[in-house]
């Protein structure tokens, strides 16, 4: 019995030596999950960008909002880290409101002037953030005390209360995406070459490219299935109301727009492999950065420079921030229109890829 367990032991851990490439992203991983999930999970936010304006009349500035444009524009969490706030003032209150409402800003702040009934300072956040508003606010309330200010502090949610679970939630339709296609996509490609069926291609009368985009075409649906139920168990489970009948088609076309994008650079990775470990190794560590840094589980903010750029060839980050947009604030396609753009050059981008990949298998 033991001479078996040891022979046995044997065999699998020389199959396991013989792979190097298996070897060495099983030691790569942690490491990678320890600097990419480290840094993009509660780091220090800095530059959020806010606006700060003062009531009208009077037109000249009050002591108060001089002195604390000044403090708000020099606040730093901890040294030697950057600024928390990047500070833009605005002439009128109505101009600021909408950069809040467009997504330029993350929150308005708005000074009483000297004829002031309350003397209140309003401060508006963009409430579907789930870490940002409460740092605004500590800085506001720390900017008044230095200054020995009694104002109180009225904060506005434009969004109501968003709670963290419907922050979260949004991003967990990107990750089914990726992931029935991981697994229905890309691993059932391989198990076809396996299995000696992509040779039958060769002699079969239907075009090479017409193969391959009958592929990615099911491997689309399946994602999209995927990613459609996921956004209706959100829709039960966090609570989310959506509001109109605009911004639900527009849901369903993130996320079909993202799932020929993803599918299509899935395919193009199984393309390239012809065992399942591999295959395995390289898609989850693919899907470790695009996931970590698309925005899903922390704010992109409070990502260090090197990591935050990433997110801008990131296709997730891209279909987070529009389904976040769409969902949560209530945007429409003026906003998150930019979001789609990006989204559909890189799912026209992995669909040419993904057949130029697969042609090539087949050479």
């Amino acid at each position: 019995m033991i001479r078996g367990m040891v022979a046995i032991f044997k065999r699998d851990f020389k199959k396991f030596l013989s792979n190097p490439f298996v070897v060495v992203m099983t030691l790569a991983m942690p490491i990678m999950y320890l600097i990419i999930f480290g840094n993009a999970m509660g780091g220090t936010i800095s530059h959020i960008p806010v606006g700060v304006v003062q009531e009208a009349p009077p037109y000249m500035d009050t002591p108060l909002f001089s002195q604390a444009v000044v403090e708000l524009n020099h606040i730093t969490q901890k040294d030697p880290y950057p600024k928390l706030l990047d500070v833009t003032v605005y002439s009128d209150e109505t101009s600021a409101k909408q950069a809040l409402a467009d997504g330029k800003i993350s929150a308005v702040i708005v000074f009483p002037s000297s004829v002031s009934n309350d003397h209140a300072v309003r401060l508006y956040v963009d409430s579907s953030d789930s870490v940002i508003p409460a740092l605004v606010e500590s800085a506001v309330r720390g900017v008044l005390a230095r200054l020995g200010a009694q104002n109180p502090v009225m904060v506005n949610k434009i969004y109501g209360d968003i709670t963290y679970i419907q922050f979260f939630g949004v991003g967990v339709i990107m990750m089914a995406i990726f992931t029935s296609t991981m697994f229905g996509g890309g691993i059932a490609l391989i198990r076809d070459r396996e299995a000696g069926i992509h040779e039958g291609y060769l002699v079969t009368p239907v075009q090479r490219t017409s193969i391959i985009a009958g592929i990615i075409l099911s491997g689309t649906v399946r994602a999209f299935i995927a990613g459609f139920a996921i956004f209706v168990i959100d829709i039960l489970i966090t609570g989310i109301v959506i509001q109109s009948l605009r911004d639900f088609l527009l849901v369903l076309l993130v996320i079909l727009i993202t799932c020929v994008g993803v599918t299509s650079l899935v395919v193009s990775f199984a393309s390239r492999f012809s065992a399942q470990q591999e295959y395995a190794s390289v898609i989850a560590f693919l899907n470790l950065i695009l996931f970590m840094t698309s925005g899903a589980f922390y704010p992109v903010l409070g990502m260090p420079d090197w990591l935050r750029w990433i997110t801008v060839i990131n296709p997730e980050y891209y279909g987070v921030d529009a389904l976040r947009g769409i969902i949560l604030r209530g945007q429409g396609l003026d906003i998150v229109g930019l979001d789609l753009l990006a989204l559909l050059i890189f799912s026209t981008a992995m669909f040419v890829l993904g057949i130029a990949t697969f042609r090539r298998t087949l050479e």
